[in-house]
């Protein structure tokens, strides 16, 4: 074999980590390996009396003539195997080197497994799991801390976390016990962070944690979160069974038992921290588990509802589903799921309904477009001459509620009374001076997003509320009457979502009417609707019920980029994206498939790099709100004239089968093409 030859071939292969300018792949992988190349790899470590044992990854190089034998012994058993030998052989030069790194302290290691082995490896789905945990928290951020071993344990001391059995685990316990003489060693599970845990930031997110409620932390571990709280100003306090058993256990507004009931093995126990976290619950309780899949947990040792890892920690893991059901039964009370493995649980009612009102609430955007109206008394234009900061703000408020604000609801209302009399009669006075179109534009808005806020509490079942807050009553009051027949227009509305005809007429019109969107037919059928997140809120009233019904079961839409509303068959299916704010052409990361019917989610990750499908046609989802739109514009336009020119109409494609294809002729770089 020749080097020519030698170059073809690899760049040929279809199976490894592919990298700039080599490719890893498993012996295992031989079968999806051409062949020719196959048997010149095992020629050449029989000429250079390379023992089988002694070799089970191969590095071949795309440009050179060279290629390595790599012994990884652990390659299957550990997470991030270290390199033992490596036997690296120069093809042209006829030469070879042997280094070995079995007495090196800090060996290179190896990531992303699942890329060297066939997918019908039976350690593929494992590896996945694998790679998309260090993914989720960031580790695969900067590559170059990654290669070697004490580097890499670094960075995940780092994040946090610590790896057990594969899976980083980021936990606390309650407390250590004993169980038919099998100690579970529930401190193990306690993590060092270094910086806020997953559900104290989306309490951040949700404005919990401005300073106005006591906070306290159930299971605290080490009390990182509690010391980062602390340092912002918060008043918190953390009990742990372990690191922190003096403390007391403390009642306060919001509470939080993050990650500890994956580690109590008695189901009764279990139950009892629940109810005690609950019982400390002044306003809000959060509760976050582990989640994970059959497949994964098939490798572990089963031990009562859970499994016990090689560290000697039981560790309980639960589908979405499973854990929002298991709070419900619990607490007899609805969670509400804030992203996956993370559910709120409000005890003070009226909070939450604030919470649920203004999940979804748009606000209106005043743009003065026009010259005022005038009006025919000078005393109104003496008092917007005199008082025009405060009649702006007021007239703000006005469209922000959609209505005149309560006394309560408008900050300077004794100025307003002690200048106009009261808010009624300056409501008056600004909606002659601004016009009454713009009032009945956020009057509209305002009565849409309750009715989808009572549709969505009927669609989740939500018990109707004792008393409701006194802003509500007032929203009820001034757009629909009385609460009986808000309920009975969010009902209808809730039911329209089952009405394909009227989906298939809204879907229609949402693809004329939103900045940009993609309408899929099948056999001539509107089939799905798909949209960039930021548009939802433009959708009309019964599609976004639609959206927001399947939100309901999975959370925050934080990694997700597109939603896809499926017309005839009652789902959502959610699209992640690498690289789309930042790339002409973004890479599907994960998929999320929510069944309304079913209450379930599905989650399918593209952990392998080079199988991810990209987006070819970005630009339908986008709009000049984007700041790429422009360079996307151009782009997508070049694209398409060379596909069309290569007679291409696929769109599915890999970032190195599209490469392939424009191989003869181009280059993508960036958002711009370069002749090869």
């Amino acid at each position: 074999m020749n080097a020519e030859q030698f170059k073809e071939l690899v760049n040929s292969l279809t199976v490894g980590k592919k990298l700039p300018d080599s490719i890893y792949f498993h012996k295992d992988a031989f079968t999806d390996v051409p062949e020719v190349l196959s048997k010149f790899i095992k020629i050449v470590a029989k000429a250079l009396k390379v023992d089988d044992d002694n070799w089970n990854l191969i590095k071949v190089f795309r440009k050179d003539f060279r290629l390595s034998l790599l012994n990884y012994p652990m390659f299957i058993e550990d997470s991030y195997p270290a390199l033992e030998q490596s036997v690296n052989i120069d093809l042209t030069k006829l030469s070879h080197r042997i280094t070995n790194y079995s007495k090196q302290e800090n060996p290179p290691i190896l990531h992303r497994k699942e890329t060297m082995i066939p997918k019908s490896h039976m350690s593929y789905e494992h590896f996945c799991m694998i790679t998309q945990e260090g993914e989720a928290i960031g580790l695969y951020e900067n590559s170059r801390m990654i290669g070697f071993k004490n580097s890499w344990e670094r960075l995940i001391e780092k994040h946090g976390y610590e790896l057990v059995d594969g899976r980083l685990f980021r936990s606390s316990a309650v407390s250590k016990v004993a169980d038919n003489d099998k100690e579970i060693d529930r401190h193990k599970t306690a993590i060092v962070r270094h910086e806020l845990s997953a559900p104290m930031k989306t309490l951040a997110k949700n404005g919990f944690l401005s300073g106005q409620y006591s906070i306290f932390d159930y299971g605290c571990g080490r009390g990182d979160d509690l010391r980062e709280l602390e340092a912002h100003g918060l008043d918190v306090l953390g009990w742990d069974p372990n690191f922190r058993p003096d403390s007391e256990i403390v009642n306060s507004e919001i509470v939080n038992i993050g990650f500890v009931i994956n580690v109590i093995e008695d189901q009764d126990e279990r139950i009892s921290a629940v109810l005690g976290a609950w019982e400390a619950t002044g306003k809000l309780l959060v509760i976050s588990a582990m989640l994970a899949n059959e497949s994964y947990l098939a490798q572990f040792k089963p031990y009562k509802d859970g499994v016990i890892t090689s560290r000697n920690t039981f560790q309980k893991y639960f589908s979405q589903a499973e854990l929002k059901s298991y709070i419900e039964r619990t607490l007899d009370d609805e969670p509400i799921a804030i992203s996956p493995g993370i559910f709120y649980v409000f005890k003070d009612k009226v909070l939450e309904q604030h919470f649920l009102q203004n999940r979804h609430k748009r606000s209106y955007q005043w743009k003065q477009l026009t010259e005022p109206k005038p009006v025919s008394e000078d005393q109104a234009r003496i008092l917007f001459t005199k008082h025009q900061e405060l009649l702006e703000s007021f007239w703000l408020s006005c469209l922000a509620y959609g209505r005149v604000p309560a006394n309560e609801e408008f900050n300077k209302s004794e100025e307003i009374k002690d200048i106009i009399g009261s808010n009624k009669k300056a409501l008056k006075l600004v909606t002659d001076w601004f016009g009454q179109e713009e009032l009945d534009l956020a009057a509209n808005m305002r009565k849409e997003d309750l009715l989808i806020y009572f549709a969505l509490g009927m669609f989740e079942g939500r018990k109707a509320y004792t008393h409701l807050a006194d802003d509500l009553k007032r929203d009820i009051k001034a757009f629909f009457d009385t609460h009986k027949v808000a309920l009975y227009q969010a009902k209808d509305l809730l039911y329209d979502i089952a009405n394909i005809e009227k989906i298939t007429s809204e879907c229609i019109k949402a693809k004329e009417e939103l900045p940009a969107s993609k309408l899929a037919l099948e056999n001539g059928q509107p089939h799905s609707l798909t949209l960039h997140k930021n548009f939802i809120d433009e959708l009309s009233p019964l599609l976004r019920v639609y959206v927001y019904s399947a939100l309901q079961l999975y959370g925050e839409l934080d990694e997700i980029q597109l939603v896809k509303i499926h017309i005839t068959s009652g789902k959502v299916t959610l699209l992640g994206y690498e690289g789309f704010d930042d790339s002409p052409l973004p890479q599907l990361k994960e998929r999320v498939k929510i069944k309304m019917a079913e209450q379930d989610v599905d989650f399918f990750d593209y952990v392998n790099e080079s199988k991810r499908p990209i987006l070819l046609n970005k630009i339908e989802y986008i709009d000049g709100s984007f700041e790429d739109y422009k360079k996307q514009k151009t782009f997508n336009k070049r694209l398409n004239k060379e596909l069309t020119k290569l007679e291409v109409s696929q769109l599915n494609f890999t970032r190195l089968q599209l490469s392939n294809i424009l191989m003869s002729s181009l280059e993508i770089r960036g958002y711009k093409f370069y002749k090869t």
